[in-house]
């Protein structure tokens, strides 16, 4: 009876909201994810993206405590009898740049968050990671984490929970970049210097996210320090990197320009090589506070890579991106995010022995408009639209010289339009039960294009039954459009829910489930993704691909969060993921429907993440067990479909997936980093036997991807020195001595099958990209 008067009273209090924005004292940076907790309540809220954050209480005394993993805590009283807008500036703590941070948080709060799958890395931890040749990557980073692969080593993308590369969708600043590799997958596009923060989803992904149906790496770039003007960056073997930050005008304004270059190919002439192989990138960014209620950026990224091979072939391709946002706070509790965005992906191959020039990309116009409104501690919402407009172009081939014989020839663009609406709401029931859920609403349009093939019964691949194989359609007519016909429409409804339940003070379990639809299609027949590889848009003959994910987990923190666990398994099943019959053309390919069928896909597994958060050792294990396979049959009875209609692994399959990180702190000068992989060999098709036709030795293969490559493992180091480890004015430094592949393993990137010249033998070749490798870097910041 006590206890119903005093929560009837409660409820009757009225009740103020209390908001404002966390940042970093030194550059005035905000941060995200930043936890502030009423520890009387028991509740709280965490910084969005932009650092805002807003609670509403009952009219009272409270101590509010401010924490952020790296910094100083802060503990402050408030009394609250009116609407209060209060900003926190946090310190960074002596042992910042030890700390490691893979969830959101390690705060018991996090516990009683339904989000899950998600994975964040900080720059610090990116850095301490041992790489090849020495630049600090973030994509070789997450393929540490557990239900992230690589395709190979030296290979661009990353598999999610056993997707394809192209089923991921990554985000700079909110635009899409469509290739994240340099120097085809031997370093990202992403200069950890100038990254604020990263996050990846893996399941139970939020409303507000789209168009991809494996996972979202939302990456954020630093806003620039709007106190003081600061210069760091590194040289390294290969490449070096600088970057300068400081206020446009003080803690109103600041602007962040960083680049990054390759520098190897300019030693080759001393080899007599003529061969050159170079990258260079450029991240930009301005950020200006209009008054308390507004503020804008504007952000970019211009990267290019280059690779020529003497003066027969010369490849160049890279990302441009340019993204203008502006907040506006209508309220203590409504807090609006308003983007336009550009984004292009472009390719041009120039193959000088037969003359010609390739040139072909994607680009896409986006305008995203976000809401979050914070309606009580208990109920928040966020909602918005999205709109993008996609020109697809495949390929613009022309003569490099007069004489050359061919004749210009421009396979057909492509045109599409994208939207979508979403609402999310993060909903607490109880102290010891929450829920997420949200709806989002997609829509595509498929525009008119110059030129459109029919075929009879809507058919583009056929199937010949006296051979038994899958060949392409002659087209019966063409049909022409204007741009703003509409070729071909889909609409999909995609819920998302996820669900935590505390079962103790430290430990609770979660599910959550998720529908996402993805538009946009990688045509690759190759085990991984390329530079070569060129997007196409779903439409007539191409359908959209739909995903439906379950996933159930338990979490627990021990010894008051120096250690955690996580457990989860998943399960999804993905409709309309394209096949590609035998013998597949994708190279200037003007009708790529006639090599393509539509079949599905799955994907199952359980991963484990066991880490230790804090002394002088640091790190996790990480293990993932998981099946990824692919099914297409045959559209009729009388059709074998493709393996003959049977589940067939996916290239990205791989059964078993262990990797360590460790850090330990051996001095204040001296830092020993390590990690260890180890993963079942990526699927191939192999020949099994072969025979002979008119003295032509013609090979016969197993059935599709049930061979695989030699298990892959291997084990870096790194030693960090540090010369002053406690210098924090002027010129601050630090190197970095690493070994990748310390036992020098000779990982199988691929196996070649053929006839020594000399034995007349067969014999399968391994081909290994790398063996063991040194590097050495000086890194600064003044």
């Amino acid at each position: 009876m006590l206890f119903g008067v005093c929560n009837i009273s409660l409820n009757a209090q009225e009740k103020f909201t209390i908001s404002g924005v966390v940042s970093e004292e030194k550059s005035n940076e905000t941060l995200i994810g930043v936890n502030i907790v009423i520890p009387q309540l028991q509740t709280g809220a965490i910084t969005n993206e932009y650092g805002f954050y807003s609670i509403t209480l009952p009219q009272g005394t409270y101590n509010l405590v401010i924490s952020y993993l790296g910094f100083k805590t802060i503990t402050e009283t408030i009394t609250l009898t009116e609407n209060i807008n209060k900003s926190f500036s946090l310190t960074e703590s002596t042992e910042s740049l030890d700390e490691v941070i893979i969830t959101e948080n390690i705060e018991k709060l996090d516990i009683k968050v339904p989000q899950m799958s998600v994975n964040k890395l900080t720059t610090s931890t990116i850095k301490d990671i041992p790489v090849v040749l020495g630049e600090s990557d973030i994509i070789k980073a997450i393929t540490l984490l557990p239900g992230v692969t690589n395709a190979g080593e030296g290979a661009s993308g990353f598999n999610v929970r056993g997707g394809a590369a192209d089923q991921n969708l990554i985000l700079l600043d909110e635009a899409t970049i469509f290739n994240s590799s340099h120097l085809f997958g031997f370093f990202s596009v992403f200069n950890p210097d100038a990254i604020k923060d990263l996050r990846l989803y893996k399941g139970g992904i939020p409303a507000r996210y789209g168009g991809r149906v494996s996972s979202v790496l939302d990456i954020y770039q630093k806003e620039g320090n709007s106190n003081d003007f600061h210069v760091n960056g590194g040289i390294g073997i290969v490449s070096s990197r600088l970057l300068a930050e400081g206020p446009i005008k003080r803690e109103k304004g600041s602007f962040l320009l960083g680049g990054r270059s390759s520098y190897a190919h300019l030693f080759l002439p001393l080899f007599d090589i003529d061969n050159i192989a170079y990258f260079y990138d450029l991240n930009t960014k301005l950020s200006y506070k209009l008054n308390n209620r507004n503020n804008i950026y504007l952000s970019g990224y211009f990267g290019r890579d280059v690779f020529r091979i003497q003066d027969s072939f010369e490849n160049t391709y890279g990302n441009s991106v340019l993204n203008f946002r502006w907040n506006h706070l209508f309220s203590d509790k409504l807090f609006s995010n308003l983007s336009l965005i550009y984004s292009d992906y472009y390719y041009d191959l120039k193959l000088n022995f037969v003359e010609f020039d390739w040139i072909s990309g994607i680009q896409n116009f986006n305008i995203k408009y976000d809401l979050k409104h914070y309606l009580s501690n208990t109920i928040k919402l966020q909602y918005g639209l999205n709109s993008i407009y996609y020109k697809f172009n495949p390929g613009d081939i022309k003569p490099t010289v007069e004489t050359s014989g061919i004749n210009p020839f421009k396979l057909t663009d492509k045109y599409a339009f994208e939207n979508a609406i979403y609402i999310d709401t993060e909903h607490k029931i109880s102290d010891k039960l929450a829920l997420s859920y949200g709806l989002r609403f997609s829509t595509f349009q498929r525009l008119g294009q110059d030129e459109l093939n029919i075929y009879e019964n809507d058919q583009a691949v056929v199937f010949n039954n006296d051979f038994q194989i899958y060949e392409k359609a002659d087209p019966i007519d063409t049909q022409t459009f204007k741009r703003s016909d509409v070729i071909q429409s889909f609409f999909n409804l995609e819920p998302r829910a996820s669900i935590a339940y505390q079962l103790k003070e430290n430990s609770s379990i979660k599910m959550s489930y998720n529908r996402m639809s993805q538009y946009l299609h990688l045509l690759s027949n190759t085990n991984s993704p390329t530079p070569l590889d060129v997007w196409a848009p779903s439409g007539k003959y191409i359908k959209p691909q739909l995903l439906d994910q379950f996933a159930v987990g338990y979490f627990k923190n021990f010894d008051s969060n120096s250690y955690s666990l996580e457990v989860e398994s998943f399960y999804k099943t993905i409709k309309n993921r394209i096949d590609y019959i035998d013998g597949a053309d994708l190279i200037a390919n003007n009708a790529i429907e006639q090599v393509i069928l539509n079949g599905k896909a799955r994907a199952y597994g359980l991963e484990l993440l066991l880490r230790k958060n804090e002394g002088r050792f640091k790190g996790w294990l990480a293990y993932t067990l998981s099946k990824s396979e692919q099914q297409t049959k045959g559209r009729t009875p009388s059709e074998i479909g493709i393996n003959n209609g049977n589940w067939y692994n996916t290239p990205f399959d791989k059964t078993h997936d262990i990797s360590f990180t460790g850090s330990y702190n051996w001095s204040d000068k001296w830092k020993i980093n390590a990690n260890f992989l180890f993963q079942t060999g990526q699927p191939g098709t192999f020949p099994n036997a072969q025979y002979e036709y008119n003295g032509i030795i013609i090979p016969s293969f197993n059935n599709r991807n049930s061979d695989r490559l030699p298990a892959y493992n291997r084990l870096d180091i790194a030693l960090n020195y540090t010369p002053k480890p406690n210098k924090n004015k002027g010129l601050e430094s630090y190197w970095v001595f690493g070994i990748y592949n310390i036992y020098n393993r000779r990982n199988a990137a691929s196996i070649n099958f053929g006839q020594n010249n000399e034995t007349g033998l067969n014999e399968a070749t391994r081909l290994s990209i790398f063996g063991i490798v040194p590097s050495i870097s000086y890194n600064f910041k003044l």
